[in-house]
């Protein structure tokens, strides 16, 4: 385990992790050289899965107003579809898969899985896009889909909303400075870059942050 790292506990499925990830690139840049370890939290996983139809109303004005708030796109025409199921379970399991067998690329995947749900109108509920999302940042497409449809994979999601559960995180996105056995709270929900170095703690700052 390395002294220092960012932790960023978030769903691809979410919409503020979206509205956040231009942010934590940020973040990412200024702190050059820190571990980034990415938690997938499980917005709403399997069981807790719900039809896109029953969300629709909420969904169309938070994402307005999310558009609206970070400059992130979203292409709305994917609430006009009723013929689909809310399980951010499958794009959480494809982000920890990455995560365990090309670790440099999770971060990359998990962005391109939020473009294409919420800014091309892609169902990332479903398995089968992933490969080509794979391809799209570099990584191996049957490597991951060999891992991904293993049984040693089966539950790699599970295991991280456990582990944010037992941290005690429940909303999305949370971000953590982590020094030693010690973590920080930089934010639960979107803040800028600024506002999240700002919440450092001393000593974890680089010479340029």
């Amino acid at each position: 385990m390395t002294e220092r790292e960012i932790v960023y506990v978030g769903d691809p499925m979410c919409s503020w992790c979206w509205g956040i990830a231009p942010q934590l690139d940020e973040l990412r840049h200024r702190l050059d050289g820190v571990d980034f370890r990415i938690v997938t939290g499980g917005l709403r996983p399997g069981p807790d899965a719900q039809p896109a139809a029953r969300l629709t109303p909420f969904l169309k004005g938070e994402w307005s107003r999310i558009e609206e708030y970070t400059g992130q796109p979203f292409d709305h025409r994917l609430l006009d579809r009723t013929d689909w199921l809310y399980d951010t379970e499958p794009a959480c399991r494809a982000v920890a898969v990455m995560r365990s067998i090309d670790g440099p690329k999770a971060w990359p995947l998990f962005k391109r899985i939020q473009r294409a749900f919420y800014a091309e109108g892609t169902l990332t509920t479903q398995p089968e896009v992933f490969p080509a999302l794979v391809a799209d940042v570099g990584g191996d497409p049957d490597a991951f889909l060999q891992a991904f449809t293993s049984p040693e994979y089966e539950g790699a999601a599970w295991a991280d909303f456990s582990m944010a559960r037992q941290w005690g995180v429940t909303s999305f996105p949370t971000v953590i400075a982590r020094v030693g056995d010690q973590g920080y709270l930089l934010t639960v929900g979107y803040a800028t870059a600024d506002v999240m170095v700002s919440r450092l703690p001393e000593g974890f700052r680089g010479s340029d942050a």
